[in-house]
């Protein structure tokens, strides 16, 4: 019997979730803990934490290794959620400037 892989695929028109949404709404109310609990075993400060959930601040890889011993997922999902996220800002303020740009050819 063969098997299909679906791959989720967000709306272009929908913006990414920011990292710190995870945080601030999933994680961190399913482990119980306050963001100076959290901040302090994942060795930053609590106002680095609260800029992060607030969407104020980027997961960098540093913060990205430590939220990803913190959740026991790794890093990967913190960067890529975040590049999502930039990514889609991104598109959207450099559109026009953009489409300016003519495809490179070889010869």
């Amino acid at each position: 019997m063969a098997t299909t892989e679906k791959i989720a695929r967000r709306h272009p028109d929908i913006e990414p979730n920011h990292p710190g949404e995870l945080l601030r709404d999933v994680v961190l109310p399913a482990l119980g803990m306050s963001v100076t609990d959290a901040a302090r075993r994942i060795g930053v400060s609590r106002m680095q934490l609260h800029r992060i959930l607030a969407g104020r601040a980027t997961v960098t890889p540093d913060m990205a290794l430590r939220l990803g011993k913190f959740c026991g997922n790794g890093p990967t999902l913190w960067l890529a959620m975040q590049q999502d996220h930039d990514l889609w800002h991104a598109e959207r303020a450099l559109r026009r400037e953009i489409a300016k740009i003519e495809t490179a050819r070889a010869a």
